[in-house]
């Protein structure tokens, strides 16, 4: 249902659009995808995580920016956990705020209806639902254009519900976990269109496929492609079964996002490589992706940020328990 919801919509709109559809928004809305993991007793549809996983993956397979992920999984999620409240209809984002009332690269936010902030203050974190008119927001983008834009707010202005520690951390490893999931499936559809091409492609009297050069090419892309979706699913499915608080979802969260980041890399070089000059083009789709995946491997964290999240959980396991952190035994 996800992918023929999103494939029927690059269909009527064969070019990518970067702005939240309101049609696209009242399509999903009706389906029960907008607030897929929201409470049922709230307005959601009471679904998990690997079922947003794969709606996540669907929107990217097909190309459609549209900040679900920000909604659903981020904002009404920390709304619900923070003061017990319920999404309503509004279209919401959420960013943290430094200690000047400043955000940078926050999706979506010119877009959005509200915008759930979250800061430190004296007594601890505290986190709001406020208006995006109360706001001062200047657009930005991002690589492929999608909504990155600065949040400002007076924190002297700000009434917000307390929330501990933990579900600032919270916040953090299923930002970077959103991403992941986006990076992998974006991979993962480059991989099917090098395939495609290289084996359909006839050069020198024989498919591309055939060329041992070609092969070497596409086979680390599926490989890298394939270590970064077993990282992202390892630290999901360990989210998913310790609701959140396992010991060592910091580690595989962050062994997640660095496996996809540096995936990034050698899939985004190797497949321009495999399609030679038309893959540079406009018209071509490719871009579509490699940029993608440019793009979210360094959003809630840069790559750098999370290989010293990977280094740091490594050196301060003990002498005998870095086996145990690796394997989860």
């Amino acid at each position: 249902m996800m992918d023929s919801v999103f494939a029927e919509y690059r269909v009527k709109h064969p070019e990518v659009a970067v702005r939240r559809d309101p049609d696209l928004w009242q399509r999903l809305d009706e389906l029960g995808l907008v607030r897929l993991t929201g409470a049922e007793e709230h307005g959601g549809s009471g679904a998990g995580w690997f079922e947003a996983a794969e709606l996540l993956s669907a929107a990217a397979r097909h190309a459609v920016r549209i900040p679900l992920a920000e909604h659903d999984l981020l904002a009404c999620w920390l709304l619900a956990a923070a003061a017990g409240l319920p999404a309503g209809g509004a279209v919401r984002t959420v960013c943290m705020l430094n200690s000047q009332g400043i955000a940078t690269d926050v999706p979506w936010a010119a877009t959005a209806d509200r915008v759930v902030v979250a800061w430190r203050g004296e007594g601890g974190y505290r986190v709001a639902d406020v208006a995006a008119q109360d706001l001062s927001i200047t657009p930005g983008a991002n690589l492929i254009g999608e909504p990155r834009d600065e949040v400002i707010v007076d924190l002297a202005d700000l009434e917000g519900a307390p929330v501990p520690l933990a579900l600032v951390t919270e916040l953090r490893l299923k930002s970077g976990l959103v991403r992941a999931i986006e990076v992998c499936a974006v991979l993962d559809r480059i991989v099917a269109l090098c395939v495609d091409h290289t084996t359909s492609r006839i050069q020198f009297g024989r498919p591309l496929a055939e060329f041992q050069a070609v092969q070497n090419l596409v086979s680390d892309i599926a490989a890298e492609a394939a270590l970064a979706r077993a990282a992202t699913e390892a630290a999901l499915t360990t989210a998913v079964a310790d609701g959140w608080s396992a010991p060592s979802l910091d580690f595989l969260v962050a062994v997640a996002r660095s496996c996809a980041g540096h995936a990034s890399t050698v899939v985004v070089r190797n497949a321009h490589q495999a399609f030679g000059a038309i893959g540079t083009t406009r018209e071509h789709q490719l871009h579509e992706y490699t940029r993608a995946a440019l793009a979210w491997r360094g959003e809630f964290g840069s790559v750098r940020y999370w290989d010293d999240q990977v280094a740091e959980a490594a050196m301060h396991a003990s002498a005998g328990g870095l086996w145990g952190l690796i394997t989860g035994s």
